[in-house]
């Protein structure tokens, strides 16, 4: 027997709401839906009219929802917002750049303008690249820091107001739950926040806060919206993913449970005792952080000097393996220069011809230029007699000027090359060629990072072998809540 919608329609009742267990037709379901939202929008007062709103656009079902529900709400209410999308291309071959179509149609669809920005542009890195040095067990850090900040950045090319994040209620309770299983008082005070950012800072809006996720995955179903939803090939692994399963089992018990988290999350005292972090800018990049230095510049720097897990755990971890790093670097420095100048020496002893005649007897000279590093690194590219300007003070000028290996056979230079030519440990692969890392570029980098004040005192951005909450909407299913889309 058809079950009536409960408004008193009079139609028949197409679906259950996950959220209040209401029998409703799909127009009164789609009013309900968008009702909703409207609520939470003016009642946390999350725009003004004439306020320029970039929607974090991801392609999959949270950010195509978002992005249709404010055009209608903007349309029926006159909010007066001049909407645009902004995406974030990560570099996740077989996933995002799939995904990016999706976000293409959603241009189109709702006819908004759409700007993409990727970690490659921005960093200098893909994702895919990060994976392969860092593995698979932090990855999702990097993706989510990295996205906030591109974020952050598309947000201040665009000169909009406010960036609209497709985070919805499921994606606040596992934050909530991930943040008391890790005892993060900092992140576990902001959380719940529908609005976040410091001043000076471009704000975050989460209009979805209270919408359940069944419900938007109904609500794109009936309104035949185009969404991606493959999952993330990197996010199994993810922390969240644990909070996730335990939200849904206690949701099978008792499906007010998310709601309950929330409110839980809202009303949490902390004793007077606990210090908390204060959001500012970066000294670096001047974009929002909890430190002096931020998470992103951090691990940017990492990944830079071949030490990927420099901003996994905790400051004072990171403060000490860059002194590792700088005193390895200054030792290494300090032993070629020990090299090249003893080589000088044994060069200086051995040029001098011992006759005037056509060819030097000593067959030393050859037209050899004066050592230096690049000699040292390439021995076989040391000399060129066309294009050499020194020879010994003794020589007819008639010697024969060919190229040629200079100190191949030389026992002392051999071991001297064998014990100080870079090793492989300090060959960085640069389009899959082996280069000497920049020195100047090292040590400006080293100092920089000795005067960086890393405190220990916070846990935000900083936990042990921890994954950062940030892929909730992006990833399609596993994420978080401070960055993803």
């Amino acid at each position: 027997m058809p079950v009536p919608c409960k408004t008193g329609c009079g139609k028949n009742a197409m679906l259950k709401r996950p959220k209040t267990g209401d029998a409703l037709c799909k127009d009164c379901f789609f009013w309900a839906f968008e009702t909703e939202i409207h609520f939470t929008i003016t009642k946390a007062e999350l725009f003004n009219s004439g306020d320029s709103v970039a929607v974090a656009a991801s392609g999959g079902k949270d950010s195509t929802v978002l992005a249709h529900v404010l055009k209608t709400l903007n349309q029926r209410y006159n909010y007066g917002l001049n909407l645009m999308l902004l995406s974030i291309d990560e570099g996740i071959t077989g996933y995002r750049d799939d995904s990016l179509e999706t976000v293409k149609q959603n241009r189109d669809d709702y006819e908004m303008p759409l700007k993409i920005l990727s970690y490659k542009d921005l960093y200098g890195w893909t994702m895919d690249e990060i994976v392969a040095q860092i593995g698979r067990k932090n990855n999702c850090t990097f993706c989510g820091v990295f996205r906030r900040q591109a974020l952050d950045r598309g947000a201040a090319m665009l000169g909009v107001k406010c960036i609209a994040t497709g985070h919805n209620a499921d994606d606040i309770a596992e934050t909530v739950l991930m943040n008391v299983l890790r005892g993060d008082i900092a992140r576990l005070k902001r959380c719940t926040a529908i609005t976040t950012g410091s001043e000076g800072t471009i704000p975050r809006v989460k209009p979805l806060k209270y919408t359940y996720e069944k419900e938007i995955v109904m609500y794109a179903h009936y309104k035949k919206l185009v969404y991606f939803s493959t999952e993330c090939v990197f996010a199994p692994n993810a922390y969240r993913g644990h909070a996730r399963a335990l939200l849904k089992d206690m949701e099978k018990i008792r499906p007010s449970c998310i709601m309950d988290i929330i409110y839980s999350g809202e009303t949490m005292a902390v004793k007077e005792e606990v210090t908390l972090p204060s959001q500012r800018t970066c000294i670096r990049c001047n974009f929002v952080s909890s430190q002096e230095v931020c998470k992103a510049c951090v691990l940017l720097e990492g990944l830079n000097k071949g030490l990927p897990k420099l901003g996994i755990g905790k400051s004072s971890k990171a403060k000490k393996m860059l002194e590792e790093y700088n005193a390895q670097q200054t030792n290494y420095k300090e032993s070629l220069q020990a090299a090249v100048k003893e080589l000088d020496d044994f060069q200086s002893e051995k040029e001098l011809c011992i006759s005037n005649s056509k060819n030097c007897k000593s067959g030393l000279c050859k037209g050899k230029t004066k050592l230096n590093i690049n000699s040292l690194l390439n021995p076989n590219d040391y000399t060129n007699g066309s294009n050499a300007q020194e020879c010994c003070s003794n020589c007819s000028g008639n010697c024969e000027r060919t190229k040629v290996n200079a100190y191949v056979d030389n026992p002392k230079v051999n071991t001297l090359l064998e014990k100080y030519v870079i090793s492989e440990t300090n060959i960085a692969k640069v389009n899959g060629k082996g280069t000497l890392r920049d020195s100047s570029n090292t040590d400006n980098n080293l100092n920089n990072s000795d005067d960086e004040e890393l405190t220990d005192t916070e846990h935000t951005d900083t936990h042990i072998e921890q994954e950062d909450e940030t892929c909730s909407a992006s990833c399609g299913k596993l994420g978080a809540l401070h960055v993803g889309f």
